[in-house]
């Protein structure tokens, strides 16, 4: 059934049903009881009954639809239309939720090329990937992506593997080089010789990985469902033994008069105040998370995020802010920093690598182009550019020593950029990705909540991976990662959790959807992350702020709570009721008050979950 169409029916039985409390006919009342009852009860009805044709009898359905039916039995129509009525209301506000965590690999797609460039004869020719087989011959053009793995077998250029690894530096490929599909090809041409079908690519895999993780995710079981799997039988059990046993025990007992204090019994016991105020603990819950800029897409995660137990982290853009800046300016001592970074910044103007932005931030001026001439990048070494007549030189040790500079090289964590102005060592520029302001307290705030591992997976290289990891005192730290690897890892992680314990993995980029999907909570960087990644999660935090996970454990834990106290004073109260009940000290007047006063009592106590 529709969401539209169970609204449309909840409104047309709530309309019904106050219909019946106006009318002053008992028929016409009768009627329209009965209508509203079964525009909202026959699903149930019919629910408990497949189910019982399937063995499964003791669950909600099976509770709800004896105690409504009990409930007419004795007259009691307005009680046995209101809790079905509250219920489903509670089923729709429920469905709503669940709905908005279905995943989708619909952004995943553009990371699939549409075509390769096949060697065939003489020329090249574009084909389906799917169609072409080991040990062909393929040309990837600048600006597109690589349709398959395989070698390169001539060509030197840079990729963008963004879409992979989730790190903004471009990685330099050469003849020789092993080369995965889905990348960027970002200036030159490359001839590559296939090595995987393309239903072994990385690309394929990366899909496969995204459709079968949500499969794969256990996920939590509906709170009402769990609780009715022991609350229902014992109900059931006790209503049948009132109302049999006392009759073939005690001489003036008779059969009349104790099933229907059974009836009464299975009418008081109807858990309409946990129908109403267990979803909406939960939904208050996910209020007051989302008037924190956190969206959770369903009550069931809320209640795994407050069993956490290990969290692991993706680094660009998720603890890092994924934008590279300098960080270092060392020059040599003929030449002050701030020339050095000049000379720097008129030589990477007419480079498009996000290392090149980062030193035209850095220096922030206006950059005259009549003072630079002749600009010229040499692939996979850097940028020889002439600035105010002289020759400057800016990129990796490769570019210095074929050049024949001798320079000082450094150890420091970060892309570094050597320069050389007139054949002449310069000094060098630093640039790295920040971390994000709150990400070390947010750390250290996991820790202090009783996390008992965080751990960070990320597709960056060893040394710049594992000195962000030290920086954030992470326990565990996997760098050099792509998709599949993180899946790997997450699976390993997932089985040092204990019986009840969850795995909450938070990432921002398309390379983390797998793992999103797969964990057993899936968090999400909301403003700066890809669209698959959002959709692939199951709790997005729209701040981008590291901080928010730990938030956002905390209002689970408050909410779990609030959830506990109303189901304690729900069965409190109706436990005593039910044994007044039981010995005929309880008329429906007390039946009433257990159940509608119960709920109004424990809704007043699930709002507190919205603060």
């Amino acid at each position: 059934m529709s969401r539209k169409k169970q609204l449309y029916l909840i409104l047309l039985s709530a309309a019904l049903f106050l219909g019946a409390l106006l009318l002053p006919h008992p028929t016409y009342q009768l009627i329209s009881f009965i209508a509203s009852y079964l525009l909202v009860g026959l699903p149930i009805l019919t629910k408990a009954l497949r189910n019982i044709f399937r063995g499964n009898i003791f669950d909600e359905n099976f509770l709800m639809a004896i105690a409504t039916l009990g409930a007419f039995a004795i007259g009691e129509y307005p009680e046995a239309v209101a809790v079905m009525l509250f219920y489903q209301v509670g089923e729709l506000f429920q469905s709503y939720a669940v709905s908005k965590s279905r995943k989708s690999i619909a952004d995943l797609m553009d990371i699939c090329p549409e075509y390769a460039n096949v060697k065939q004869g003489d020329t090249f020719r574009q084909i389906d990937p799917e169609e072409v087989e080991i040990d062909d011959i393929i040309l990837v053009k600048p600006g597109e992506r690589v349709p398959l793995d395989g070698i390169v077998i001539e060509g030197t250029s840079l990729l963008n593997t963004v879409a992979l690894t989730g790190e903004a530096v471009p990685r330099e490929i050469t003849p020789g080089a092993e080369i995965i599909s889905g990348c960027i090809n970002l200036n030159s041409p490359l001839y590559i010789r296939v090595t995987k079908a393309y239903e072994d690519s990385t690309v394929s895999k990366i899909l496969n990985l995204v459709e079968n993780a949500a499969s794969k995710k256990a996920s939590a079981e509906n709170f009402i469902t769990k609780f009715a799997r022991y609350y229902t039988p014992f109900v059931v059990i006790t209503a049948a033994c009132l109302g049999l046993i006392p009759p073939l025990l005690l001489p003036e007992a008779t059969f009349a008069d104790w099933i229907y204090r059974a009836l009464v019994f299975l009418v008081i016991s109807c858990p309409c105040a946990l129908v109403i105020s267990i979803p909406l603990s939960f939904f208050g819950g996910i209020g007051g998370a989302s008037r924190r800029g956190i969206l959770v897409k369903g009550s069931n995660y809320l209640e795994a995020l407050a069993q956490s137990e290990i969290i692991a982290f993706d680094k660009t853009g998720t603890l890092t802010k994924g934008e590279f800046a300098v960080t270092d300016i060392a020059a040599e001592p003929w030449l002050s920093e701030e020339a050095l970074l000049e000379a720097a910044a008129y030589g990477e103007y007419y480079s498009n690598h996000p290392i090149a932005r980062a030193v035209g931030n850095s220096y922030g001026k206006n950059i005259d182009e009549s003072r630079l001439k002749d600009t010229q990048e040499e692939a996979g070494h850097g940028i020889v550019s002439h600035f105010d007549g002289k020759e400057i030189l800016l990129g990796n040790a490769k570019l210095m020593e074929a050049h024949q500079i001798t320079f000082t090289p450094t150890t420091k964590v970060g892309t570094v950029i050597y320069v050389a102005i007139d054949g002449r060592f310069a000094g060098y520029l630093i640039a790295a990705d920040s971390l994000k302001e709150d990400a070390a307290s947010a750390i250290q705030e996991l820790k202090a909540m009783g996390i008992k591992q965080t751990v960070m997976l990320t597709g960056d290289n060893q040394s710049i991976g594992e000195a962000v990891g030290k920086e954030l005192s992470m326990d565990m730290i996997f760098t050099q990662l792509l998709p599949a690897d993180k899946v790997t890892h997450m699976e390993a992680l997932k089985a040092k959790t204990s019986a009840k314990g969850k795995l909450v993995f938070v990432g921002d980029g398309i390379n983390d959807a797998p793992v999103l999907a797969g964990a057993d909570v899936g968090i999400a960087m909301g403003g700066m992350g890809s669209d698959a990644a959002i959709e692939a999660a199951d709790i997005v935090i729209m701040t981008d702020q590291p901080g928010k996970v730990a938030t956002a454990i905390q209002i689970a834990k408050k909410t779990l709570t609030i959830v506990k106290e109303n189901i304690v004073f729900a069965l409190g109260v109706k436990g005593l009721v039910l044994l007044l009940g039981a010995f005929g000290l309880a008329n429906m007047w007390e039946a009433v008050f257990a159940d509608v006063g119960v709920s109004v009592i424990a809704i007043l106590n699930a709002i507190r979950a919205l603060k």
